[in-house]
């Protein structure tokens, strides 16, 4: 097997730190070589955060090189937008239904973009399109959305269903473990 290279895109406060430490763990659980990294500077203020995992038999760095993202996990559809750049062909594209007005859309200067997901798909990605808050809300928590998100991309990847709750129950508060598991194994449904 190969390097795996996950890109995660989202806005401030949506849980990317937990959610690379969690696919980063989970990987390095299944005996891979792994590095991450994640940029969150201008998470406090609602900004543009991202996060790269890549694991395989040796990674020897966290940078994705253009081109080559297996996988873009989107917390955010206009965030999913800016990371194109980084992906193979027909990569995998999860992205949440859910849009976050940046400050330039709120002011009107600038409009959202309309039928993202119509445009990822037109560029030939393979796009699962993810109500994560519906989902979140019907588990009983809407803040495990992220967890909602990587219940979907684990079924993409080379990780045991066993792996993957030992390490949600490591990484997420103790009172929240059981709506985080609910949350993860609704999504894979």
């Amino acid at each position: 097997m190969g390097t795996t290279n996950i890109l995660i895109a989202g806005v401030g406060g949506q849980g990317l730190v937990l959610s690379t430490r969690i696919i980063s763990y989970a990987a390095f659980k299944e005996g891979f070589d792994i590095k991450s990294g994640d940029v969150i500077g201008l998470s406090q203020r609602g900004g543009t955060v991202w996060g790269s995992v890549r694991f395989g038999k040796e990674v020897h760095s966290p940078i994705i090189p253009n081109g080559e993202a297996d996988i873009l996990l989107g917390l955010e559809e206009l965030e999913s937008l800016r990371w194109l750049h980084l992906m193979r062909k027909n990569a995998h594209i999860i992205i949440n239904k859910q849009n976050i007005f940046p400050n330039r859309v709120l002011i009107e200067k600038e409009e959202y973009p309309k039928d993202i997901v119509a445009d990822l798909k037109s560029k030939g990605f393979q796009v699962d399109s993810v109500d994560a808050r519906e989902i979140a809300r019907t588990a009983g928590n809407v803040k495990t959305e992220n967890i909602v998100l990587l219940g979907r991309l684990s079924k993409l990847l080379p990780i045991k269903y066993e792996t993957w709750i030992e390490t949600i129950k490591e990484n997420v508060p103790a009172k929240t473990v059981d709506i985080n598991i609910i949350a993860f194994n609704k999504s894979r449904e």
